[in-house]
Parts: C-alpha cells; sequence; structure tokens
C-alpha cells in the first residue's frame, strides 16, 4: 500500500505541475462549441463548421434520421438536421461522436488494449444512459449519453502515462491506481474543458453507490445504473452488490427484475448508439 499512496502522490504532483499531457477536446467539438454559443449562432453556421468533416457530417445525418430521434420524414440536408435536432443536441451528439479521438493513441500494444476496452466500456454506459433517461426521467438522453460517455475519462492519461512508470508494469497495480486516480483525473480534465458542472459531478461521484441528492433524478443516478447495468452477464463485483440498497435504482424506480427486463428490452436501441460511435 505504501507503493500505491507514493504512485498516487507521484500522479497527482505531475499533473498539478502540467508534467502529463491532459487530453484535449478535439478540435472539431471546440469549433462547434464556439459556433453555438456565439451570439449569432445559427444552423447555417453550424452546418459549414460541421460540414468541413465528412464522416461527421454522415454520422450526425444517420442520428437524425435514426429512431432515437424519431424524424417523421427523411432528412438529407445537414441545415435540416441541426434544425430537427436542436443546437444543444447537435453539440453533444458531435461531442460523443469524435470523442474516440482520445482512445485511439498508439505505440504500445497494452496501452491500445486498454484504451479500446475503456472505449467500448463507455459506449455501452452511453447506450444504456440514453436509454435510461428516456424512459425513466425527464432528463434529457442526449446529455446523459455524453455523460455516460465521458465517466471514466479520467482514466486515459493514467493508461497512457503508464509505460513510463515502471511499476505500473504490474496488471494489479495499474488498475489499482486507475480506480483510485480516474475520478479526480476526470474532473480535472472536464473542467479544463469548461464542461457544464452537472457533467463533472458525474465524474465525480458515478462510483459513489450510496450518492443521494435528494428528491430529483440527476445525471448521476443515470449513469451510475447505467454503469452497474453494463455488467450484467459477467462476474464484476457490481453484478454481486444489492441493487435494492442503491439510492440511485430507488429513484429511478427500478428493481433488480425490472432493470434486467429493461435492458432485455432496450438492446436493439443500445446497439444503435453504440454502433454511432463505431469508426
Amino acid at each position: 500500500m505504501e507503493l500505491e499512496s507514493k504512485l498516487l502522490s507521484k500522479f497527482l504532483d505531475d499533473i498539478n505541475n502540467n508534467r502529463i499531457n491532459l487530453p484535449t477536446l478535439p478540435e472539431v467539438a471546440l469549433k462547434v462549441r464556439e459556433v453555438i454559443q456565439s451570439p449569432d449562432s445559427s444552423a447555417a453556421k453550424i452546418a459549414i463548421t460541421i460540414g468541413a468533416d465528412p464522416v461527421l457530417t454522415a454520422k450526425l445525418l444517420q442520428a437524425a434520421n435514426s429512431p432515437l430521434y424519431r424524424a417523421s420524414s427523411p432528412i438529407e440536408n445537414l441545415q435540416n438536421a441541426i434544425t430537427r435536432l436542436g443546437q444543444t443536441v447537435v453539440r453533444n451528439i458531435v461531442t460523443s461522436i469524435v470523442m474516440k479521438q482520445l482512445y485511439q493513441k498508439g505505440g504500445n500494444p497494452k496501452v491500445e488494449k486498454h484504451l479500446k476496452e475503456l472505449w467500448l466500456h463507455s459506449t455501452k454506459v452511453a447506450a444504456i444512459s440514453h436509454v435510461l433517461a428516456r424512459k425513466f426521467t425527464k432528463l434529457k438522453p442526449d446529455q446523459a449519453m455524453l455523460a455516460g460517455l465521458i465517466h471514466d475519462i479520467g482514466a486515459i492519461p493514467v493508461y497512457t502515462e503508464s509505460p513510463n512508470i515502471p511499476e505500473l508494469a504490474d496488471e494489479e497495480t495499474l488498475q489499482r491506481i486507475v480506480s483510485k486516480l480516474h475520478n479526480l483525473v476526470g474532473t480535472t480534465i472536464l473542467d479544463d474543458w469548461n464542461f457544464p458542472q452537472e457533467l463533472i459531478d458525474v465524474v465525480s461521484n458515478h462510483e459513489d453507490l450510496q450518492y443521494d441528492s435528494g428528491d430529483g433524478i440527476d445525471y448521476i443516478d443515470v449513469v451510475t445504473v447505467a454503469n452497474i447495468l453494463s455488467y450484467i452477464g459477467t462476474s464484476h463485483p457490481l453484478t454481486k452488490i444489492e441493487w435494492t440498497e442503491i439510492p440511485a435504482f430507488k429513484k429511478l424506480g427500478l428493481s433488480p427484475e425490472q432493470s434486467i427486463a429493461t435492458m432485455e428490452e432496450a438492446q436493439e436501441e443500445v446497439a444503435l448508439i453504440q454502433n454511432m460511435f463505431r469508426a
């Protein structure tokens, strides 16, 4: 444990003194955010920014025409898609789609393996979060999706820096350090990105299974439940705890049986959302 304490202190010191490069939000997401936040923002201006990226354009049109957003008629024009979806939804979808870039660090097979697994888990939690928000809350499903996608983002720099720290060659030690650091590192990343506090709070609190904000349901509740449900069918420790004792499940009105039934019913929707994140 003394080794872990030293590693944790070193990592935090390196971050505080800018000796570790934290992930930066992909440029296209920054540009879209800037255009949307501009006082003279319009669907036409947003379309020009997104239209410079053909892959992103195709994916946004795919999303706009998917059952997720229930278009009454096919949308073939990017500007029409932006108008139909709304600027906030577009911002969240664009940010979510381009996030994959952060999980594609080359140069080390072990790091690439960890980041690929982290991305697949994150997309599954994002998809389940979308389903839960839509079916059981009045929260915005696209915001819940983004919250699920970034809930473990703080693990990225720990994995990418691990080859430079000999002690982290041991897999068990690495996973313990990731577990203890990723929430704190994640809040630092999202704070640098000027993300809304409600998403920063998700990163901070989603693993606190006794978290209870009070009467209302928030994005922490949704992602907490989604993270647990993402492990159904595995031997993960979260599948072995008593879900009925977790406030987030109670607030969403979900018993263990209802949770499993919901996941079975939502398989197609979950697959549809995860497919949106594929290259």
